[in-house]
């Protein structure tokens, strides 16, 4: 019941007309950033962080998070009528999508996407909605060794699982460790890695960390790949909403489809392309037409769009509750907390209750919004496809160049930008995830003092992380996370 009144003070601030403002506007480039292939909310969120110099925390959270789910839909445009993935995650939508397109039943696929997408969305925020609170009086149990041991687990999780190597998740996460030493060492006052600078004494701002690796960077990349011939959509067919079979059909995909995207989006590194490629076997198993499946099956569609959608929601869970990202995109929603001086974690319920309530709500304000807005605009987003490639780079490289400047007016930090944009490049190019750098920056420090606190209370005594039950519990998945990818490499190469 409590749940409920907070929820409900939590639509009070939603639906004040500036915040109301804010989801539009999130959403709507969400679904913008989406539909352009290469291009994903990290990267647009990363690009708008210097706007919480300049807003209030609930709306610039609000805007965040409009443009995180917005994202989730945007990709299945370009999946269904470019049979380009907006995102990784839309893989399998444009694996039925753009076959049912084809079959000039592209309104179709869309509407099964959107509403799909709303579903899912919305369920997925009440799963958010009543699993935070119990996970959060769980975590208030926590001393310093469980806190250490669960930061452990994040740092292993996202370096040894989100990429394709665990080296190079590893190194990553070491960059990330390095940036995040710089500046006064809060227990000694003695400066570390600062070089003389004085505008590092304060560290490096985690902005300009996330807006370097992903706004730079990755247009870096973008831009230094060979010209890709460009696509022509397919035109819009037939009408805009689902026939009677096409409810029939979908509908239990839908459901299927959030019940398996949402719990993978709450583990650490869980993602969105499991869960999408998981419900398209599910539903491949369930249908009563397997045979469509590869040649433009509704199911196929329906149930990963709603996975996508779902795990979108999940993701919030852990990092609203615990203060731990398990994605790219909440790495940087969680930097974000730190512009503000908020510490991230199961404190921030209690000590930012109007903050984090008005968010959860948002989610329901703003699914209701992208329904909306997506169903009759669909031939409008399709268009974004023609601004030419060669402005929406330098747009980006304008945009970061100016927000950066503005938090401190500082040429250190244009130079660090442009230097971490250079390294952002090369970890892109060589296939080096990004986000466990911004993790470890955010996360490192946090892990370094319940580290210290933990020696402090047991007397220097190492063995306090293995007699704590639930710290040596922690420690033992992420060994377990850590080999994992090793042993199943070797276990492939054994010979029969």
């Amino acid at each position: 019941m409590e749940t409920l009144t907070l929820l409900g003070d939590g639509f009070a601030v939603a639906l004040q007309p500036m915040n109301l403002l804010w989801a539009l506007v999130g959403v709507t480039l969400g679904t913008a950033v989406g539909v352009l292939p290469g291009l994903g909310p990290a990267l647009t969120i990363a690009l708008l962080l210097p706007i919480t110099f300049h807003v209030p925390a609930t709306a610039a959270f609000i805007l965040f998070a409009g443009i995180y789910y917005g994202a989730m839909y945007g990709g299945s445009t370009t999946s269904i009528l470019l049979n380009t993935p907006g995102e990784s995650a839309t893989i399998i939508t444009a694996l039925e999508g753009n076959k049912m397109a084809r079959k000039g039943r592209a309104a179709a696929a869309l509407a099964t996407a959107a509403i799909g997408s709303f579903v899912a969305g919305t369920i997925g925020t009440l799963g958010l909605t009543f699993l935070a609170p119990p996970l959060v009086e769980f975590a208030l149990r926590f001393g310093p060794a469980d806190y250490f041991a669960l930061m452990i687990v994040a740092f292993v999780a996202v370096s040894a699982v989100l990429g394709a190597s665990v080296l190079r998740g590893l190194t990553s996460l070491g960059l990330g460790l390095l940036l995040g030493l710089i500046g006064i060492d809060l227990q000694t006052g003695q400066p570390r890695f600062t070089f003389g600078l004085l505008e590092l004494l304060d560290g490096v701002n985690v902005i300009v960390v996330a807006v370097g690796l992903f706004a730079v960077g990755e247009t870096l990349y973008l831009a230094a790949r060979p010209a890709q011939p460009e696509a022509q959509a397919l035109q819009l067919k037939g009408g805009a909403w689902m026939t009677k079979e096409d409810w029939r059909r979908s509908w239990k995909p839908w459901l299927r489809g959030s019940a398996i995207g949402f719990p993978f989006g709450a583990l650490p590194a869980g993602g969105a392309e499991v869960p999408t490629f998981l419900s398209y076997f599910v539903e491949k198993k369930f249908s009563r037409h397997p045979e469509e499946f590869g040649h433009g099956a509704i199911e196929g569609v329906a149930g990963p769009e709603a996975a996508n959608n779902a795990s979108a929601a999940g993701v919030l869970v852990p990092m609203l509750a615990l203060g731990l990202p398990t994605s790219a995109t909440a790495a940087i929603m969680l930097s974000a907390f730190t512009s503000y001086g908020i510490n991230p974690g199961p404190l921030l319920l209690q000590s930012q209750p109007e903050l984090v309530w008005g968010l959860i709500a948002s989610l329901y304000v703003g699914n209701v919004i992208l329904l909306v807005l997506n169903l009759p605009l669909v031939g409008l987003w399709a268009k974004i496809l023609t601004i030419p490639t060669p402005w929406l780079y330098g747009g980006i490289l304008v945009f970061a160049t100016i927000g950066t400047y503005g938090i401190s007016q500082s040429p250190i930090d244009l130079i660090l930008l442009y230097i971490i944009g250079g390294i952002g490049y090369l970890m892109r190019r060589f296939d080096f995830p990004a986000a466990p750098t911004i993790i470890g920056m955010i996360l490192g420090p946090f892990a370094e003092q319940e580290f210290r606190r933990a020696m402090t209370i047991s007397g220097g005594d190492m063995s306090v992380f293995l007699t704590r039950p639930l710290s040596a519990s922690l420690l033992i998945i992420a060994l377990l996370l850590l080999l994992g990818p090793l042993l199943a490499r070797f276990w492939r190469r054994k010979p029969a």
